[in-house]
């Protein structure tokens, strides 16, 4: 007997009918003679929805306590609905939210993290027999606040439980049926990888890549959480996320991704002396701002342009931030560019493989693609160019590494 943590997303449960394959998938697992915890999105659609009302009812600035108790109720549908469905199949099931099962966060409303869960509800039910089916994406805080884990946070609520309970494994149930080379609906030569390290997935999910919530692979490679990313439409083998191995470090790039949701910003002729970037970025980290990639050129005649890359989302905040950063710090003027986009490539086979960067500069250049900046780790490299060129970048990356040629 195991104890397997499965998640469903938002597109696994849109109807009556997909929770009832669902149930159908959960009865299987359990007639297998295994432990099953189940953690749900809301409907597909239903979050957004609720994200609109927010906004209509508060004139687009709502408080965020409530704007974190109002969209975390689409999570309470499902998981009510999945228990409903599998005790009228006959099976004992109990659904439970964020704040029965004790998923203590801090107050940071709408992105939370994790801090605790009190496993003893869960536990307790398990030895009874009992299907438990949790409702994702939410937990409380100190002061008994409902919160909210942000975008995807499905997943990291999955992840968590199953690290929480000592899982044997947890499964992410999606609308794909395994993490590819780049994503199928872009080139079609995309690959289903049978295995791949957290690490890797990490900074794939970092870079652009939809699969799996980064928050989420961060906890599974802290806790050494096996996670399988399966499609719930139909039983293929997924893609197991996993510890590095040796055959993973054969190839030197596994996956190809792109993110268009990026702006650049540039900061022109900006005093170079101590002191200046902090007086930059720290309105920026205050107001929970995550800058990307940050490139300062050479200074000349004391003077520097230096140019960072933030969410598309974030740009009307730093345009009001920068009104005043711009001034403080005697900066010539600021520029966005919102017509851009960010392309990964990544790979464990990078620590110990040269010239891989010119690998990659190469290939884009052989079609015209100019690259804006640059930014590297051990396993990964990222280059801005014009967002035009996203789809043809992936496809010419994905060819010069070789990417649809299985790992041997």
């Amino acid at each position: 007997m195991a104890l397997i943590v499965q998640k469903y997303g938002g597109t696994s449960v849109a109807d009556l009918g997909r929770i009832r394959n669902v149930a159908k998938r959960v009865a299987k697992t359990r007639d297998a003679g295994n432990d099953v915890v189940v953690v749900l999105s809301a409907m597909a659609g239903e979050t957004d929805r609720l994200i609109r009302l927010a906004h209509e009812a508060s004139l687009n600035t709502p408080s965020l306590r409530e704007y974190d108790a109002l969209i975390s109720t689409g999570e309470q549908v499902t998981v009510s609905i999945l228990a409903m469905v599998l005790n009228a199949m006959g099976y004992r099931a109990m659904s439970l939210l964020g704040f029965q099962v004790r998923i203590m966060t801090d107050n940071a409303h709408s992105m939370a993290r994790i801090m605790n869960i009190d496993t003893g509800v869960v536990t307790n039910a398990l030895s009874e027999g009992t299907i438990v089916i949790v409702a994702g994406f939410q937990g409380v805080d100190e002061n008994s606040n409902i919160t909210t884990l942000g975008r995807g946070g499905s997943d990291t609520s999955a992840v968590a439980i199953a690290a929480a309970l000592k899982a044997d494994w947890c499964d992410i149930y999606t609308d794909v049926d395994g993490v590819y080379t780049t994503d199928p609906n872009v080139y079609k030569k995309a690959r289903k990888l049978k295995k791949i390290s957290y690490e890797e997935m990490l900074e794939l999910a970092s870079a652009g890549a939809k699969v799996l919530q980064h928050r989420a692979v961060e906890l599974a490679s802290n806790f050494r959480v096996p996670v399988y990313v399966k499609s719930s439409f139909n039983d293929d083998e997924g893609t197991l996320v996993t510890v590095e191995d040796s055959d993973m470090e054969k190839e030197v790039v596994s996956g190809v991704t792109c993110d268009k949701n990026q702006a650049k910003v540039m900061v022109v002729h900006v005093p170079d002396k101590p002191g200046i970037a902090a007086k930059l970025f720290t309105p920026l980290s205050d107001r929970g701002i995550i800058v990307d990639m940050i490139i300062q050129n050479a200074s000349y005649e004391g003077f520097a342009d230096l140019t960072f890359t933030v969410s598309k989302k974030d740009v009307p905040q730093v345009r009001e931030i920068f009104d005043t950063v711009a001034r403080e710090t005697q900066a010539s003027r600021v520029e966005f560019d919102e017509n851009i986009s960010k392309i990964s490539i990544v790979g464990i086979g990078m620590k110990s493989h040269a010239g891989v960067a010119s690998r990659m500069f190469s290939a884009l250049a052989r079609d015209g693609i100019n690259i804006m900046m640059i930014s590297t780790s051990e396993i990964k490299i990222s280059c801005v160019i014009e967002e035009k060129y996203t789809e043809l970048a992936v496809r010419v990356l994905h060819d010069a590494f070789k990417l649809e040629k299985e790992r041997k």
